[in-house]
């Protein structure tokens, strides 16, 4: 077995900027057969586009703004060129956000990131990311498959039945959130299941502090993390280094001043913005509102390409719960459904390794059966479970903030 996926992960750096930005006109005039990114992109020559400080000089596209443009525009509000029916399966995620998936193999970039976590040719991988709507079963399983692992599609919950599967085919790695893994775990030690076949795992979708890492690495099993998105698939992955998130290839980052498109200099946190070199169906200069900062150097593993810290927050409030995205816009519509209520405010803790909400409403009454129909319409619009607590009328902070997330993110 090899230690790196293909020759591309060490490639100079020299060598990986000259050849993206050497495709990038051609994929910059592919986005341009949409309208909008044709409209973002009349007054500027494409061909010209070559280098990383002619790329900042592009517009910024926020993901904030995805959901306002795709019900103006539907479906994909106008950054997309080809038909719906052109591509393999379409998804939806909270905002709403919809996004196709190209047909082709490993469309997500997962296959390098499982690699680079130790998974092999030949292994069984329990992937418990949810197949339903929304792409993320999808990513990890095609990225799976590329590499010539068998996938057992389990999806999130049913542990019971994951524990029948777990224990006949006798999965070696798992795919999904850490707080997934760790029912598991733990449901497994409550009811003498035997889960232990699983000594390795990929995690992405939440919160994976120290103590959860310290945890998962003294009961077997070592774990490596991922960030992606459901637009993107997998932008960075974590080796055996322990170092750092690498950018996966055929990817463009730059680390920007959140609300803006500025560049900012290596080290210092700004938001995370993204452009694919896919001609089918490529973003631009997508910001995603995550915060991230570049390591200087390479991964003592031989990559090569570009490091950043991993998550280090939100540039704006829209924050990720339970791998599930809660967006202000949400928090207003409950309020939209319960007039007679005042400001809102949800905080996102994490207690028992479990990501935790709770909403804080202003309200003249007490009532319960009041808390009771917000924490159904609060279901209703994230998709999510989450206590409400009934405030008095100003008794929450003036300071327009509307989600807190009180997470520890180291």
């Amino acid at each position: 077995m090899t230690q790196h996926y293909d020759s591309l992960e060490t490639r100079s750096a020299t060598e990986r900027d000259a050849a993206n930005f050497a495709r990038l006109p051609e994929v910059l005039r592919a986005a341009a057969k949409a309208p909008a990114y044709a409209e973002r992109f009349k007054e500027i020559d494409l061909a010209s586009v070559t280098s990383r400080a002619a790329l900042a000089k592009l517009p910024v596209l926020r993901k904030s703004e995805l959901p306002a443009l795709h019900k103006a525009s539907p479906p994909f509000g106008g950054f997309v060129a080809h038909p719906s029916g052109s591509f393999g399966r379409l998804f939806t995620s909270p905002g709403p956000i919809f996004e196709p998936e190209p047909a082709r193999d490993d469309v997500w970039r997962g296959a390098r990131a499982l690699f680079a976590s130790g998974f092999c040719p030949g292994d069984v991988v329990l992937n418990t990311f949810s197949y339903h709507l929304t792409p993320g079963g999808f990513i990890f399983d095609s990225a799976a498959r590329a590499l010539g692992c068998a996938v057992i599609p389990a999806g999130p919950g049913n542990t019971e039945q994951q524990f029948e599967l777990i224990e006949t085919y006798r999965p070696a790695g798992y795919s999904g959130t850490p707080d997934f893994l760790k029912i598991l775990l733990d449901a497994a030690d409550k009811t003498g299941r035997d889960a232990s076949s699983i000594k390795r795992a990929v995690v992405s979708g939440a919160a994976f502090p120290k103590s959860l890492q310290d945890e998962f690495k003294s009961r077997g099993i070592d774990t490596y993390q991922t960030f992606g998105t459901a637009d993107l698939g997998v932008i960075a992955y974590e080796s055996a280094a322990r170092d750092g998130l690498i950018v996966n290839e055929d990817l463009i980052l730059e680390i920007v001043k959140p609300g803006t498109g500025d560049p900012v200099a290596d080290g210092d946190v700004g938001e995370i913005v993204v452009t694919s070199l896919d001609l089918h169906h490529p973003w631009i200069r997508l910001a995603l509102g995550d915060l991230s900062a570049v390591l200087p150097g390479a991964s003592p593993c031989g990559r090569t390409n570009m490091r950043i810290k991993g998550w280090m927050g939100r540039a704006d409030q829209t924050t990720k719960v339970k791998g599930m995205f809660v967006r202000p816009e949400q928090i207003a519509e409950i309020g939209k459904r319960h007039p007679e209520l005042g400001r809102l405010r949800l905080v996102v803790t994490r207690e028992d390794e479990t990501d935790m909400m709770t909403l804080s409403a202003e309200s003249a009454s007490q009532d319960a059966a009041l808390r009771d129909a917000i924490a159904g319409v609060l279901r209703d619009v994230t998709k999510l479970s989450g206590s409400v607590v009934l405030v008095v009328p100003g008794s929450l902070p003036n300071d327009g903030k509307i989600i807190a997330d009180e997470r520890k993110t180291g």
